[in-house]
């Protein structure tokens, strides 16, 4: 139990130093003994304190969430409320200076009413916002009480282990939900680009002369008697798109203001974009690229591929994976050992971080608590794997690492052009999400490029946008130095979009426009 002096307290304590002191100087006892009864005074108090909250701990302070279930799917920017009870079961009433929720850096969060008292035998109800700017699992730990003792000289932090899990998809995601589903199901095709071609259909192509392997039943009886000759009804069919969306996740991609990131936008754009081509009918597969390929899913249609693509784009580009974590094995361990303690001091009692052997095989034990068991990450080592699955079990922050990923990015992505040109179904669309290209600096992707069939398959580079991620606030100075990193971030781009269009390469943008539905934008290109 750690207890905290306040400020009431720290200045008594000062006070009776220096009076002690200064009754030494002057060799004056009643000084001195003024001076030590504040100090006595302080560890009495102190005492109290400790008592009184070993006390209310014995009798049963607890803490559970009111919603249920444990996790809960919420579009990126969107705001969950939660309530939250604290029960009290002491015979006396416990007084609180803060309430917080121990939760992952990647969610905004309030929670009211943040002090007040937990009346005797009672319980107190918090209501917890939670707004999530950023894609990815993540984790409400509890709730942190800073309980004061009687005397009001010392504070006591009380943490509630009670772990909670939100998954966070694109944006898109929430108007999808509340989209009506069904309607007439329409015979399509399994490439090429929408048009009216010959095949079965509902709507009169033409009438022509029978041709061998006609079905009699589309033979025109009355038109073959005016004529004179066998003639068969031919109906259009629609056929529809195969598209290919490929994501550019170098881990460098995450920088920038949190909800602004270059990634950040780029989930949302994807998302975006493919439930538009999903709505025509059309067929989406989707690639997720970094240092190795993160995510690659066939194109299919359907409302639940649908959702499988969001998925796919919320957690294949998290930074929980060794190689895309700037935490090593060790602050791995570290951070798990203390995320274990309250939750189960059993399982981390006797155990130091350096040993991490002991700290892996503990994991399972408790991970079976967590909102996310199942939460997969990739690593190596095994002990490393299953470390971090700990973090990503119980969406604890994983902070990106600091080396950029782009050459061996850009090998990834030149590889997915030239597969997504060979596999079936062959695809009529194919969109790009990157960084707008140095061709002379990234010469393997250039190369790529050029050897793209763009005759036959309609290729789409949509630019990330560097500059809404770059801090806006902070003195003068730093204002001077984002504005300049953010004309440099533009003139590349336009450089990069313009190399591309020499190429004959169709450079689009995605533009952000309001919603029918909260939450607040969806993105359409123009």
């Amino acid at each position: 139990m750690h207890l905290h002096p306040t400020r009431t307290a720290v200045d008594l304590a000062v006070a009776g130093v220096v009076a002690v002191g200064v009754g030494l100087v002057a060799q004056e006892a009643a000084v001195v003994a003024w001076g030590g009864a504040l100090l006595v005074g302080l560890a009495v108090a102190r005492a109290v304190t400790a008592v009184g909250v070993a006390r209310v701990r014995a009798a049963g302070f607890e803490m559970l969430w009111r919603s249920e279930p444990r996790t809960r799917r919420v579009a990126r920017g969107d705001v969950l409320e939660l309530e939250a009870e604290v029960r009290n079961r002491d015979t006396r009433a416990a007084r609180y200076v803060g309430l917080r929720v121990v939760a992952s850096p990647n969610l905004e969060i309030e929670i009211e009413p943040a002090e007040g008292e937990v009346p005797a035998g009672g319980r107190l109800r918090a209501v917890v916002k939670v707004k999530a700017p950023r894609v990815g699992r993540h984790g409400l730990h509890g709730l942190s009480l800073e309980v004061r003792g009687s005397p009001g000289l010392y504070e006591v932090p009380l943490t509630f282990a009670n772990p909670f899990g939100i998954e966070v998809l694109p944006r898109p995601f929430m108007l999808t939900m509340r989209s009506p589903r069904g309607g007439r199901s329409r015979m399509v095709a399994d490439e090429g680009r929408p048009g009216p071609l010959s095949g079965d259909g509902m709507e009169l192509r033409e009438l022509r002369e029978h041709r061998p392997g006609d079905p009699l039943k589309r033979v025109a009886w009355k038109a073959s008697a005016r004529r004179g000759t066998l003639m068969v009804r031919d109906y259009e069919r629609e056929e529809r798109d195969v598209v290919w969306i490929l994501l550019d996740a170098s881990v460098e991609l995450w920088s920038g203001e949190l909800g602004l990131s270059p990634l950040d936008l780029a989930v949302d754009e994807v998302a975006a974009v493919a439930m538009r081509h999903l709505g025509r009918g059309d067929r989406v597969g989707l690639g997720v690229l970094g240092a190795r390929r993160l995510a690659w899913m066939p194109p299919a249609r359907g409302p639940a591929h649908g959702i499988e693509l969001m998925v796919a784009l919320a957690h294949a580009t998290g930074t929980y994976d060794s190689d895309r974590s700037d935490l090593d094995e060790v602050d791995v361990a570290m951070r798990v050992l203390e995320h274990m303690r309250p939750l189960d001091p059993a399982a981390a009692a006797r155990v130091r971080p350096s040993d991490l052997d002991r700290v892996a095989r503990r994991v399972d034990r408790v991970k079976a608590r967590s909102p996310f068991p199942s939460a997969a990450v990739w690593a190596e080592a095994a002990r490393d794997r299953t470390l971090r699955s700990y973090l990503a079990a119980f969406g604890m922050s994983s902070p990106p690492r600091l080396e950029a990923e782009r050459p061996r990015t850009d090998a990834r992505l030149a590889a997915a052009l030239e597969r997504v040109t060979r596999d079936k179904p062959k695809a009529s669309v194919v969109y790009v999400w990157s960084v707008a290209p140095d061709v002379a600096a990234r010469p393997e992707l250039g190369a790529a490029l050029a050897r793209f069939p763009r005759r036959s398959i309609d290729l789409r580079w949509l630019s990330m946008r560097l500059e809404p991620g770059i801090p806006k606030t902070g003195s003068e100075s730093m204002g001077a130095v984002g504005d300049a990193v953010r004309v440099r971030a533009l003139v590349a781009q336009e450089r990069g979009e313009h190399e591309l269009r020499r190429q004959g390469i169709r450079v689009e943008r995605a533009v952000p426009r309001a919603a029918a539905l909260p939450p607040p934008s969806s993105t359409e290109l123009p």
